[in-house]
């Protein structure tokens, strides 16, 4: 190894006379461009270790480094490896697959549920399977069961209430959802074992609205509430946009808690059989029959069925919702990165 400076009197102004094997330099030499020395360890070629000189010549000894400026280089550089291989530590950690489930309640909103009513809960639940890539991006597969209602009963506004329509559907929702992590998440760490997260993606439901009419339920879509000729009913399987926002703990390094609200933006508006306009109830009797004709028009007297008349609104597509509590168990292992050696 080879240090290289320059005597410490050339830094103070020293008057001493610095002796060097063979050499002395007088102080009045001090102050100009001197050579620069080095103590070479060396047993066989100097074994008193010596200090010799490294180079001669002022261009030749600005040409050589300066142990001070390397010295706080190298320790930058080895404060960034660290923080480096930190970070790669970090994110190694999380990959892994987490499987579990969540309970909660199903709510819906639509042409029956116009100011956001929040008094027909319904019990829900499901399963899902999460991989993480690293500490803030994990994917998610989900399928969720849950049961969506609406009376217009229930409703404040008079010309609903008069309208008196009401649906009830089960529904069986599978989604694929990309999840972002706000705050680092890595199980079993002291500082990062909880966090906010917001999730988005596809999904695609299954479901059936149903009505009750003296005491017997029916399928809406095969009656044709709104005039749809045989063949021409909405589908029951429909595609829908999933989102939401979570947080999340750690109740042990397998085992995490998690509280969720996601909503469901789907592409019909027929989730509760209800989007346009009234009908003739004469039509609807001859092609589906006098019970299909029956729940197309439900209004009180004085029924406000006539044909051409507003029954929903078709411009906005109907929402339904889940918010639930989950309980996650976590199958990866602590994963150290690798270096090459």
């Amino acid at each position: 190894m080879i240090l290289a400076f320059k005597p410490a009197s050339f830094y103070t102004n020293s008057p001493q006379t610095v002796v060097y094997p063979g050499k002395s330099i007088p102080p009045a030499v001090f102050g100009q461009n001197l050579p620069t020395f080095a103590h070479v360890f060396n047993k066989k070629t100097n074994p008193q270790r010596q200090l010799l000189p490294a180079c001669s010549g002022a261009e030749g000894c600005r040409s050589f480094f300066i142990p001070e400026m390397m010295n706080r280089i190298q320790r930058c550089l080895l404060l960034c490896s660290l923080f480096l291989m930190q970070q790669s530590a970090l994110f190694s950690q999380m990959k892994g697959w987490e499987v579990g489930g969540w309970v909660g309640a199903s709510n819906y909103f639509g042409d029956l549920n116009t100011n956001y009513r929040l008094d027909r809960l319904h019990l829900a639940g499901g399963l899902n399977t999460r991989y993480n890539f690293n500490d803030r991006l994990a994917v998610r597969l989900g399928a969720n069961y849950g049961r969506i209602s609406a009376y217009d009963s229930d409703s404040k506004n008079v010309y609903e209430r008069r309208r008196n329509l009401s649906f009830r559907s089960d529904l069986v929702d599978v989604n694929m959802l990309l999840e972002f992590n706000f705050m680092p998440y890595m199980h079993g760490h002291r500082d990062y074992y909880f966090t906010p997260y917001v999730f988005a993606g596809p999904a695609i439901f299954f479901y059936q609205p149903r009505a009750e009419l003296d005491g017997v339920w029916y399928n809406l879509a095969e009656m044709g509430t709104e005039g749809q000729f045989r063949g021409e009913e909405y589908s029951t399987t429909q595609g829908a946009l999933a989102y939401g926002l979570g947080f999340k703990v750690d109740l042990s390094y397998r085992w995490s808690l998690g509280v969720e609200l996601s909503a469901r933006k789907v592409f019909t508006d027929y989730l509760d059989d209800v989007s346009g306009v009234y009908v003739d109830w004469r039509d609807i009797r001859s092609i589906r029959g006098q019970v299909a004709a029956d729940l197309a028009d439900r209004s009180v007297e004085p029924q406000i069925g006539q044909p051409g008349r507003q029954r929903g609104n078709g411009k906005n597509n109907d929402a339904y919702a889940f918010l639930g509590v989950s309980l996650h168990y976590y199958f990866g292992e602590i994963r150290c990165p690798s270096y090459n050696r």
